[in-house]
């Protein structure tokens, strides 16, 4: 082994003490010579210590200082329990731990405050470099933050003075004080905002974590997030939940957008809130400085805590705060919401401290028909904007085979609102345009939409007929008011049009019970109106085009006569109205019975009525015993 050269490594620092011992120290101090306090007041503020475990020591032996109690590791311990914080200042075996430091507490206080006093430094110039690099910056607008940074040290200096009467009245800002406060950086939007708690709420499997992907993304790479402002900045993922799954998501929104998901960093394991460890992720996010946080999920970083207790997720909610003052950054925590209505599930003190809440919700049960809506539940300090709709498309994964040679696949968000509905596959819009290439009358109710997907082979759900019979019929009627409501022009032949349903005059969609309009030629005892128009020009006291004699000038919304072989007849029965015609004696059937999908009036159904001379009725596809009699 002579000839193994061995690798060098760093050592111990035995000449000073660890980068948060001094804080250490000072704690330490203060629990053995209590009478030291007041004269370590002069020197450190409890801003100044870098951890919040620190900060809440600290607090609590002041506090058992000033009511005269004993002060040592004991009676802190006791005062921590009492509050229910034991947990955030680290433990029993943390405080026992700082009992045996010991020291002169006036000593180590001044290395407290230098540290505390670089710390603001770099964060300073960490501002001034993040500001003047930004795409939009201007010369000169960084100069608010030395602004900013030395009236924050008079007034900790003043804080400092060893009154405390003094401290709180530095910290108190007068109408021309408040422009001088940093306003909210928008982050994403309206939606998110920089050094802020944020949530996103929604029902199991409703798509949060990829709505979450999806922005984490969008922020690390600069894109527009579907057309929303996006400032661009690190992005720490904490995968607490589902972490196996995240790589193909990831890959997927890839392949789709065709770049990497570059400055988004995930922590595929739960860091528990309640725990010493969490110290240690904001000292870490600290030391990064990532401008977004996500926490998925609230519940698997704080187990153990009773989510109904409003006083327990309080302290978890203030764990959160601590990550978020040391970082500056927008934390985003995702939780689910309870079995009833759209509120997060367990105790309601946590939306208090929101900035922003956001719920996502889907309808749907496949990727083809299904949508996701992103609805603002809170913004504290801006207005609520509309709900934001997605539709998902399937992405196959280049190169990657299942066991079984399936493809790997995923899924990615596609905006519905800057995206033509008719083209995501699965949506009522996009039935409603496979079903007019198929000629499908547009008159056609639920029911015998129904029937018609199933012998397109368009799938399709019960709930999203009702839309497509409604979008039809009203894109029915727009037409039919083009039509009469045209210029000079010669009429064009109705044969050569697909059919659709006449407008009511007033434009409800619905047909009148027993009122059904009288159409030329459907019946040879009703004779055609000289004032509807037939395309051969204008009739008798017309004044324009449109118009009829002893009119206001508007035309007037009647039905246009179609073919009827366009329905489905032979050309030599009567001409298709503005109803589907009976399947028994041929006439049109208007009012409910139109809209619901029927084929026979009430009359000739077999089992509700006859009909004289009916010819044997045809079995209905859609229910082959209804007419099994």
């Amino acid at each position: 082994m002579d000839n193994v050269r061995p690798l060098p490594h760093q050592t111990a620092d035995n000449d000073g003490p660890d980068q948060h011992d001094a804080e250490r120290f000072v704690l330490s101090g203060c629990m053995h010579q209590p009478k030291q306090i007041p004269a370590v007041r002069h020197i450190i503020t409890r801003s100044d210590f870098a951890l919040p475990a620190h900060e809440l020591v600290w607090d609590v032996l002041n506090y058992l200082h000033d009511e005269g109690q004993p002060v040592n590791p004991i009676t802190l311990r006791i005062e921590l329990e009492k509050r229910q914080e034991l947990r955030r200042a680290g433990g029993i075996s943390y405080i026992a731990q700082l009992g045996d430091y010991g020291g002169d507490p006036e000593y180590y206080a001044d290395e407290v405050r230098r540290r505390a006093d670089l710390r603001a430094e770099a964060d300073l110039g960490r501002r001034i470099v993040q500001r003047a690099t930004e795409p939009d910056a201007q010369p000169g607008t960084a100069v608010t933050f030395i602004d900013d940074y030395l009236k924050r040290q008079k007034e900790r200096a003043a804080g400092r003075s060893g009154d405390p009467a003094d401290a709180l009245l530095a910290e108190l800002l007068d109408t021309n004080a408040l422009d001088d406060m940093t306003a909210l950086e928008p982050l994403l939007g309206d939606l998110l905002h920089l050094d802020s708690l944020a949530r996103i709420i929604g029902p199991s499997g409703h798509m949060k974590s990829f709505v979450t992907i999806d922005i984490a993304a969008h922020i690390g790479t600069g894109r527009r997030w579907h057309g929303q402002y996006v400032r661009q900045g690190t992005v720490v993922y904490l995968v607490a939940e589902g972490s196996r799954g995240i790589r193909k998501r990831v890959r997927a929104w890839e392949q789709h957008y065709g770049m990497r998901m570059d400055n988004v960093l995930f922590l595929p394991r739960p860091v528990q809130a309640m725990s010493p460890e969490w110290e240690t992720l904001i000292e870490a996010m600290r030391r990064l400085a990532p401008d977004m946080i996500v926490i998925d999920t609230q519940a698997r970083v704080s187990v153990g805590v009773e989510e109904n207790s409003n006083t327990e997720v309080g302290v978890v909610i203030e764990r959160m705060e601590d990550l978020r003052r040391a970082t500056g950054a927008c934390v985003l925590v995702i939780h689910h919401t309870g079995h009833v209505g759209e509120h997060g599930r367990g105790a309601s003190s946590a939306k208090g401290a929101l900035q922003s809440e956001l719920h996502v919700s889907k309808k749907g049960d496949d990727a083809r028909n299904t949508i996701v809506t992103v609805k603002v539940g809170k913004q504290k300090d801006d207005e609520q904007g509309g709900d934001i709709q997605f539709g998902l498309k399937v992405v196959t994964l280049d190169g990657e085979y299942k066991p079984d040679g399936r493809p790997v696949t995923s899924v990615v968000l596609e905006s519905l609102d800057q995206v033509d509905p008719a083209a995501v596959v699965g949506t009522a819009e996009w039935i409603a345009a496979q079903l007019d290439a198929a000629g499908v009358p547009s008159g056609h109710g639920r029911d015998r939409l129904r029937t018609e997907c199933q012998r397109l082979r368009i799938a399709a759900r019960t709930d999203l007929l009702a839309d497509v019979a409604r979008i039809r019929k009203t894109r029915g009627q727009a037409e039919v008011r083009s039509d009469l409501q045209f210029s000079q022009a010669p009429l064009v032949d109705t044969g050569s049009r697909q059919p659709h349903q006449a407008a009511n005059p007033d434009n409800t969609g619905q047909d009148t019970p027993g009122e059904p309009d009288p159409t030329p030629g459907s019946d040879p005892e009703i004779k055609p109106d000289p004032k509807i128009r037939t395309g051969s020009g204008e009739t008798a006291g017309q004044t324009c085009p449109g118009q009829v004699e002893d009119s206001s000038g508007q035309a007037v919304p009647r039905p246009v006569p179609l073919s009827p072989s366009l329905e489905g007849g032979q050309g030599d029965g009567p001409p298709a109205t503005d109803g589907p015609l009976c399947t028994v004696c041929h006439t049109p059937i208007t009012g409910y019975r139109a809209d619901r999908g029927y084929d026979t009036h009430l009359a000739c159904d077999p089992e509700t009525g006859s009909h004289p001379d009916r010819p044997e009725h045809p079995t209905d596809t859609t229910n082959p015993e209804r007419h099994s009699a």
